[in-house]
């Protein structure tokens, strides 16, 4: 699994494997899936951070595991 936070495009994208993208899917305003070609979900894309919360820190991102 890999983060990548872009502040200059002030998006978010979280990569759930190294599978192929088939297709993507815009499911909700600045939040799109990818899909692999068993329609699972490999990819989360969430755009405009900044205006979703005004506490984005690019700095320091927090990583909890439960």
């Amino acid at each position: 699994m890999k983060l990548h936070l872009d502040k200059k495009a002030d998006a978010l994208y979280l990569r759930l494997d190294d599978s192929e993208i088939i297709e993507s899917e815009e499911v909700s305003p600045g939040i799109v899936l990818d899909f692999n070609e068993s329609k699972e979900v490999v990819g989360v894309e969430m755009l405009h951070l900044s205006r979703r919360s005004s506490k984005v820190d690019w700095t320091s991102p927090e990583f909890e595991t439960a």
